[in-house]
């Protein structure tokens, strides 16, 4: 018995051995308690503070996210208040459609901050069958809009943007499973490009080759994040890279997109139309803009400023500085989000996290780039600020997740979540690894008795 007494055992950190009690030095606290010691005369309890429902989201990534959305709101505004005017007799009309589109967004968004992110977990598998499934159906019964079928119920719904963060939380799951072993090529992958066909054969064939090539790069960033093998995602890009190449030379307007972008690069007279006027954006805006809604070439000349071209609209009116803000923005979003994941409990929250804000990242890039004139022409829109009901939606519910592994994060580090086991079943029964709470114990061994 003496010797399982002396054994080292592990303690919540909100204990006290006896031999503590007995110290009579200066008062400490542990726990949540205030203990007076010398004279013994008080005993103050001090309960642990509880931490507030704001306090345990990243309050950096919210903020910025808002303030994206409201840049989001002005933009939308300043290109489409003549075309309301124009069609509908109301300036506000398209706005008052983003502000809607705002408020159904809204709802997901709340409930996916409070909801434990690892919940997803567990349905991963199904939202991934859903999702290939409702890209099936768009083949078969979705609108048929400039020779592409990408959209249901009359253009108000586009699985291809939902399609992006499913492939996300997919392989936040599949990758931070115990059993997964990335590395080889029978449990790593060939189960990956098993899931780029499987989800990008649809996307290719209405066609839409922007959402599939955004697809692919995250899934591979987060591939290898998750410790692939460099042959096997070389061998990858160079499939991937075989299949553009054929897309290119079958499909016109990806082809001629392509041709246009090589002549560009040594004359940007040859560059396409869209290109070309967005350069003319960029120069008439300078360094400071010719001011909020007084830009001229959304006016006809830029083709689709509320989405794709909004941000040359951005550097027309707004110019260099303004457009440099939103770029800053991206990079805050960026750092803050990978923060999230560095400190996220398991690694689920991890791939997860970062997944989602590469993702993000990834579509701004693709969309700044291409009003630079550096990529060819896609029709990827700026996240948050770009009009559109299903990209403002799934972009939001995003950073919904991502402040979901924050909150839980901050909620086990709180000095309730250490007093609380952090053991969770993560699927259908052991299909998904399990936390345990030694994290957050600390290993103190018991105290020998006072002679």
């Amino acid at each position: 018995m003496a010797e399982q007494s002396a054994t080292p055992q592990f303690i919540e950190d909100t204990g006290l051995n006896h031999a503590e009690m007995n110290d009579p030095v200066m008062p400490v606290i542990a726990g949540g308690r205030m203990l007076a010691r010398g004279g013994g005369e008080t005993e103050a309890i001090r309960r642990p503070r509880r931490l507030g429902l704001l306090a345990t989201f990243d309050g950096y990534l919210l903020v910025v996210t808002l303030i994206l959305v409201a840049i989001g709101c002005m933009m939308v505004y300043s290109t489409t208040f003549d075309w309301g005017y124009q069609d509908f007799d109301n300036e506000a009309h398209i706005l008052m459609l983003h502000v809607r589109n705002l408020a159904v967004a809204a709802v997901p968004f709340i409930a996916l901050m409070l909801i434990d992110y690892r919940t997803w977990r567990r349905f991963a598998v199904l939202l991934l069958l859903g999702t290939i499934g409702v890209l099936i159906a768009v083949l078969l019964f979705g609108d048929d809009t400039f020779n592409a079928r990408r959209s249901l119920f009359q253009g108000s719904y586009q699985p291809g943007e939902l399609a992006e963060l499913v492939v996300v939380i997919y392989m936040a799951a599949w990758l931070g499973s115990k059993r997964t072993r990335v590395a080889s090529i029978f449990n790593g992958l060939l189960p990956f490009i098993a899931l780029l066909v499987l989800v990008g054969v649809p996307i290719i064939l209405q066609p839409d080759l922007s959402t599939a090539a955004t697809i692919f790069v995250v899934a591979g960033i987060m591939y290898f994040l998750a410790g692939a093998n460099i042959m096997h995602l070389a061998a990858v890009a160079g499939l991937l890279a075989a299949a553009g190449w054929f897309l290119s030379q079958n499909l016109i307007y990806a082809g001629n997109r392509v041709g246009s972008f090589i002549a560009g690069l040594t004359d940007v007279t040859q560059s396409s139309d869209h290109a070309q006027q967005a350069i003319i954006a960029f120069m008439n805006g300078g360094w400071t803009g010719v001011g909020l809604g007084q830009g001229r070439q959304k006016f006809g000349a830029l083709p689709v400023p509320h989405t794709d071209s909004v941000f040359a609209v951005i550097g027309e009116e707004l110019g260099v500085i303004g457009a440099a803000f939103v770029v800053l923005l991206y990079v805050v979003l960026l750092i803050r989000g990978l923060q999230v994941a560095r400190r996220a409990p398991d690694s689920f929250g991890a791939l997860l996290a970062s997944g989602i804000t590469l993702w993000l990242i990834v579509k701004a890039l693709l969309n700044i780039a291409v009003m630079l004139n550096i990529l060819p022409t896609t029709g990827v829109t700026l996240p948050f600020v770009s009009y559109g009901g299903s990209s403002l939606v799934t972009a939001l519910a995003g950073v919904a997740l991502i402040l979901s592994v924050s909150r839980v994060t901050a909620l086990q580090n709180s000095p309730e979540g250490r007093n609380v086991s952090a053991h969770y079943d993560r699927g259908w029964g052991n299909r998904w690894s399990r936390l345990s709470g030694h994290r957050h114990r600390r290993r103190v061994p018991q105290a020998a008795p006072r002679r």
